[in-house]
């Protein structure tokens, strides 16, 4: 681990300098939101942020993606035969993405790379990327993120961690593939380590007591899936809900998808598409039964999954990061801090 600053002056010309390896992603603003997506020629990050609608998260794992192809020209030899689609894997960067979505994605990686299967799609995108993090220095209503095994200065996950300075960027260069892409970029005024450091503690511990919104996760484990999937608060959690699936799109740790495939005259596509468990369609059987017809049992599965599932079968904390991105989205209200709350102090009656 290494030290850099950066002048805010040489901050251009040295992402512009990257380009010559890196594709570039970051925050660009759209109308009133930030969005993270791909940086043209001469447009930088825009550092200067809130938040993002959505997190950096289909960077690695698009919203569509074509996985297989496969021609239906019988004259052709290798017709009907599926094949992988190339894919550039070439060296990529996102800049500006924040702490609790840099988490995000090793939680997503549970997932994607296990020891019984590795996905390719998703590993090599992931294997190619650069997380340049920049440190929130003043955390938005809706963090939680302190709750949650983050916080708004967490490294974990990052390549390079950057602290905001107003005239200058601190850099916390943390592995290999961040030491490349500060190199790449032309950043080498080393500063002292034990002075960062200190610096960084008192940015985070400033942002940490900023922070007003809390969950508690203690008695979760504890709990038996039974007795929270038996709760009888759920018809009252789930009344206001309308099934649109905004939640699961915003959330930096979903990762369901539904696979399609398409036929235009002699080519066909197999894609992979996010999908939602807000859906009805979603567990539907091909026989036209549905295990979970109800919203109240579709919203049951949301926060069990977050909450409970992931946490007993990974042992890594719940599957949230605390961005707090459903709440704000939510049309009707619902808020996981809430939910989490009320299923953490459960205490069924005898």
């Amino acid at each position: 681990m290494k030290f850099i600053t950066i002048d805010k002056k040489d901050w251009a010309n040295g992402i512009e300098k990257s380009r010559g390896i890196y594709q570039l992603f970051g925050p660009v603003k759209d109308k009133n939101e930030f969005f993270i997506k791909h940086l043209e020629k001469d447009t930088l990050p825009a550092m200067e942020y809130d938040n993002s609608v959505m997190s950096a998260k289909s960077i690695i794992f698009p919203q569509t993606e074509k996985m297989l192809t496969a021609t239906l020209d019988e004259s052709q030899e290798d017709h009907h035969i599926m094949k992988k689609i190339e894919t550039d894997d070439t060296p990529r960067a996102v800049i500006g993405i924040r702490p609790y979505d840099a988490k995000a994605m090793k939680l997503l990686k549970l997932n994607f790379d296990t020891d019984d299967y590795r996905d390719p799609y998703w590993c090599d995108a992931y294997e190619a990327t650069t997380f340049v993090g920049l440190g929130i220095n003043k955390p938005g209503p809706f963090d939680f993120s302190t709750s949650t095994g983050t916080g708004p200065f967490c490294d974990d996950g990052l390549d390079v961690l950057l602290a905001d300075l107003d005239d200058k960027y601190l850099a916390k260069v943390l592995t290999d593939k961040g030491a490349a892409f500060v190199g790449a970029c032309g950043f080498d005024t080393v500063a002292d380590e034990k002075e960062s450091l200190a610096l960084f503690d008192i940015l985070r511990k400033e942002a940490e007591k900023n922070i007003a919104s809390h969950i508690e996760t203690d008695k979760l484990k504890e709990k038996t899936v039974l007795e929270l999937h038996e709760a009888p608060f759920w018809d009252d959690l789930s009344f206001s809900c309308i099934n649109c699936g905004t939640c699961t799109y915003v959330c930096p740790t979903c990762w369901c998808f539904d696979i399609q495939d398409e036929v235009k005259q002699k080519e066909s596509v197999r894609l992979r598409i996010w999908d939602t468990c807000m859906s009805p369609l979603f567990t539907r059987h091909a026989t036209g039964h549905n295990p979970r017809a109800s919203k109240t049992q579709r919203v049951r599965q949301r926060f069990m999954h977050k909450l409970k599932y992931f946490l007993d079968k990974y042992d890594q904390g719940i599957m949230c990061v605390g961005c707090g991105r459903c709440v704000k989205s939510c049309p009707v209200n619902i808020d996981i801090r809430e939910v989490c709350n009320i299923m953490n102090s459960y205490e069924k009656q005898a």
